[in-house]
């Protein structure tokens, strides 16, 4: 399968396909995957389907279709799928860097130069790495 074939065809409406098959457990039929997205007929659903199974990234299994290959392509490469649920690659840095730095200050005896430069230190990491997560979130497809 050829990567940039895939991220020239991954866009769109089969984006949001294979998001929603790529967060779904269990297999979809071509109604309920109109119904979800919203299209305005089963044959544009159909549509996209066909067009991941040409991709190779979509199975069709008695008339019901499911994912084979999870693919990192344009926007997706921000994305991890941990079990069912897709998150975005920045929420473990940020969980990391709150975590650290309520540590941080759970320890704090006293204020100097040092002290003060942790501080802001670790309050502008963690605020970086949630603003990158929520950014990254609100891209998803």
């Amino acid at each position: 399968m050829d990567e940039e074939r895939v991220a020239s065809e991954l866009k769109g409406n089969t984006q949001r396909v294979y998001w929603y098959l790529l967060s779904s457990k269990n297999n979809v039929g071509v109604r309920q995957l109109q119904r979800k997205l919203g299209f305005s007929s089963p044959a544009l659903a159909v549509y996209h389907l066909e067009k991941l199974v040409e991709l190779g990234l979509v199975e069709k299994v008695h008339g019901e279709y499911h994912l084979t290959k999870i693919v990192d392509v344009g926007v997706l490469r921000q994305f991890i799928k941990l079990g069912g649920v897709i998150i975005p690659r920045h929420v473990l840095y940020a969980s990391m860097f709150t975590t650290l730095f309520v540590f941080y200050l759970s320890q704090l005896r006293d204020l100097n130069f040092y002290s003060i430069f942790a501080l802001i230190f670790g309050l502008l990491g963690t605020g970086i790495t949630w603003f990158e997560t929520i950014r990254a979130r609100r891209s998803k497809p």
